[in-house]
Formats: C-alpha cells, sequence, structure tokens
C-alpha cells in the first residue's frame, strides 16, 4: 500500500464516514475543499543582523458552523499538507462538541528552540502581520497549539490590534489571563479527554482503582489527563516523552514526574516529597514498547500517525483515548475495531481544549471574566453531552465511537449545507 500524506489519510476516512452518514454527493464534495489556503513567506531579523525567512501557513477549512477556529503550531514538520489536515479535524471536532466555529489551523515551518526570546516575539508578530487580512473575531480566531504558549498569543493579538487600530482581545483565545485569557485554559485538553475517559468507565462498568493506563506523550495535554486520572484513583504505569518511556507496575506519581521533567527535560521514574526527588523501581522502554502495554486504557497524546497497521496489531489496551490529534491512521482501524478496542476519538477526546477557547472568546465579547468553577462546569456539561451523544448514536446504531462522532458531526455541517441549497432544491423547483 502506498505512504499517503496526513491529509490523504484524513479524507480517506471523511469520505468513508461521509458515505456512513449517507450524506448526499454535493455536501461530501464540498466537504473534501479547504475554503482556504494561505502561505506566505516571514522575513525575520536576526539577533546578529542578518535575516532568514519562515515558511508560514494558516487554512480555514469550512465556515459553516461559524467563524473559523484552531491553533497556531512553531514546529519544523509544519507544512501545508499537515495544516489542512489538522483543520479538517477541527471542522470536525467543533461540530461535534456543538461549538458556532468552523475549523483552522495554521503553523511556521521553525525550531523555537533555536530562537531568543526577542527572535521570537519578532518572529509571532510578522506571522500576524502576514496574515491580518486572513484572521479576525467575526473571520478566524487562533490559538496556542504545538510550541506556542500565551505569551505568544499575547504578541499576536497586540500585533493585530496595532495593524486594525483597535481593541480585539476575542481575535485570539488562549492569552495570558492579563489580556483577557480565560480561566481552566491551561488544563483544558487534559482535562476534556479526563471527562471523556471517566464517562467511558462508567459506561464500561470499570471500576476506577482497577484500570492501569499507559500515556505516551509528556506534554500539557498528556499530563493533565494523567495527573486527574490519578487523583481520581486509576493507576498510572507508563508515560513518555520523545526521548523513552518508563515503566513500573506499581505506577507512577505524576506530579513527581512532571516536577522532575520541567527540571532535568527528561522523564525519570522518581518519587518527590517537595524538592528532595529519589528514584523508585521502574524499567525502561521504548515509545513502541508502550503502544503494546497490557493496560486498560492507551492515551496517545503525542503525535499524529504513531498507531498504523503495522504496529496495530499488538495493542492489547481495552481502551484508547486519542488526545493527539489522528494518532491512529485510517488504515489501522479495521484492525483496532476487529479486536473490540474501544477508541474514543481526537475529534472529541481533544475537544476540551478549543470548548474553553470558545469560552475565551465569549468572555472577550460580553466583557466578563469566568470563575474557574464556571469554566470547568461548563466544561464538564459540555464534554459529557457531547460524549453520551457519540455513545447513544453508537450504541443505537451499530457504530463505532468514531463512526457516530463523524456521523453526527457531518450531519449537521450537512443540514446547514442544505439549508443553503443543492442539487436537489434547484431541479426540484
Amino acid at each position: 500500500m502506498t505512504q499517503h500524506s496526513t491529509f490523504e489519510d484524513a479524507l480517506f476516512r471523511l469520505k468513508s464516514l461521509a458515505e456512513l452518514a449517507n450524506l448526499n454527493h454535493e455536501v461530501i464534495e464540498a466537504l473534501l475543499h479547504p475554503k482556504q489556503m494561505m502561505e506566505v513567506s516571514l522575513p525575520l531579523r536576526m539577533d546578529d543582523g542578518s535575516k532568514k525567512y519562515y515558511s508560514a501557513y494558516r487554512c480555514r477549512y469550512n465556515n459553516y458552523l461559524g467563524p473559523t477556529k484552531g491553533g497556531v503550531r512553531f514546529h519544523p514538520n509544519v507544512n501545508e499538507d499537515e495544516v489542512k489536515a489538522l483543520a479538517l479535524w477541527m471542522t470536525i471536532k467543533c461540530a461535534v462538541v456543538g461549538l458556532p466555529f468552523g475549523g483552522a489551523k495554521g503553523g511556521i515551518t521553525v525550531n523555537p528552540k533555536e530562537l531568543s526570546p526577542m527572535e521570537l516575539e519578532r518572529l509571532s508578530r510578522a506571522y500576524m502581520r502576514g496574515f491580518a487580512d486572513f484572521i479576525g473575531p467575526h473571520l478566524d480566531i487562533p490559538a496556542p497549539d504545538v510550541y506556542t504558549n500565551s505569551r505568544i498569543m499575547g504578541w499576536m493579538m497586540a500585533e493585530y490590534e496595532s495593524i486594525h487600530r483597535t481593541h480585539a482581545p476575542d481575535v485570539i483565545t488562549g492569552k495570558p489571563i492579563e489580556l483577557g485569557g480565560s480561566l481552566g485554559r491551561d488544563d483544558a485538553t487534559g482535562r476534556g479527554a479526563y471527562l471523556c475517559t471517566l464517562e467511558l468507565i462508567k459506561k464500561m462498568g470499570w471500576t476506577l482503582t482497577d484500570i492501569k493506563v499507559a500515556v505516551q506523550g509528556f506534554g500539557n495535554g498528556g499530563y493533565h489527563v494523567a495527573r486527574l486520572l490519578q487523583q481520581a484513583g486509576c493507576k498510572i504505569v507508563a508515560v513518555s516523552d520523545s526521548q523513552g518511556a518508563v515503566y513500573s507496575e506499581s505506577g507512577f506519581d505524576i506530579e513527581s514526574l512532571w516536577q522532575e521533567k520541567q527540571q532535568s527535560k527528561q522523564i525519570k521514574g522518581v518519587y518527590c516529597d517537595d524538592s528532595v526527588c529519589g528514584i523508585i523501581e521502574h524499567s525502561t522502554i521504548t515509545n513502541e514498547q508502550l503502544l503494546a502495554l497490557d493496560v486498560d486504557i492507551l492515551i496517545p497524546a503525542a503525535l499524529e500517525g504513531v498507531i498504523t497497521k503495522h504496529n496495530a496489531k499488538d495493542i492489547k489496551a481495552k481502551a484508547i483515548v486519542e488526545i493527539a490529534n489522528g494518532p491512529i491512521l485510517f488504515e489501522a482501524d479495521d484492525i483496532i475495531n476487529t479486536k473490540g478496542i474501544k477508541v474514543i476519538p481526537d475529534v472529541l477526546a481533544n475537544a476540551g481544549g478549543v470548548t474553553v477557547s470558545y469560552f475565551e472568546w465569549i468572555q472577550n465579547r460580553s466583557g466578563q471574566s469566568w470563575s474557574l468553577e464556571k469554566v470547568q462546569s461548563q466544561l464538564k456539561e459540555k464534554m459529557t453531552s457531547a460524549f453520551d451523544t457519540v455513545w447513544t448514536l453508537a450504541e443505537n446504531d451499530g457504530l463505532t465511537l468514531r463512526e457516530a462522532a463523524y456521523v453526527n458531526a457531518l450531519k449537521k455541517i450537512s443540514r446547514v449545507i442544505e439549508a443553503q441549497g443543492t442539487r436537489q432544491y434547484f431541479v426540484s423547483r
């Protein structure tokens, strides 16, 4: 089988599930083509006086449900193909959880770790200058993603306001609290996945204290979902980052692992008492070995495409919760489904981040500041309602959770397209 690009893989899955939803051909065609894709070259004056150019992208995939919404990532592997795939997934994600947004995504092909703080600020502001007419509170609302953060969002917002000579906190989400950001945004992605995982555990009739969990990827999302699941009583037996993984049958204290990672930039099997950390009994394994562990729940929280047709047969987990975007390739779906593994798909499991971004947008537009309790309460309501809708559809129609999530989302988008008139309407007049 030919190796497909990330976007091609996303389109294969979309076409397959659109047919399952029994959408008419015109609706399917509308969803296969990004609305707008823009690429610019950003000039950056370096600290030593030299000038470099960086490729930057923004895709507004679909705005049938509202202005487009999606993150901006700074990463060496950012390219047009990846950005379009991520924007497509964001389109589905917003529809799944019932947000009034379409999907978008953006990024710069850069290793931000090689830039000084001042170079990083200049590049962030250059991105907004490059896309200043492509972005806006009613048009397209960016947010943080891989290797971007609240400070970078603050710089981008300030640049937009300078260009347009206006106050526009609602043009960007994921900002610093002092600049109009929302409480609860820092752990929103992990908390959303945690809430979905709790619902799955209830539906399956499992006992929290019996659950063993492996988390591949220990960034913001992976850390918070692991922390919250451990607090709920689950045993986190394996955690990894890009350098490797640690495993302990007796489980880890997640806060200790996180504290050590912040200090040493490595994941080590430690237990910390205040600032004193000691090594505990554990094994060092690879990321591939982590994926194949005999656990109840596997949480891929790193990069897309880590579960393929080649390693899907080795997965022993009873359930997979996709925090990463597209961690299971389309080619592996049938293998995973045949094994009876329940998968909470990325378009549902990692929707907590965009949901709290929506709350931030609402707060900015209305001049309000919600309490943390309100943000978390509203997030729980949104995520559990979306999960229940997807679960019920899957149970009633004999679908997987991924199929049910896509069917539900695609039908919402389809109704908007059909309301504007399709061939069936025009030939019948």
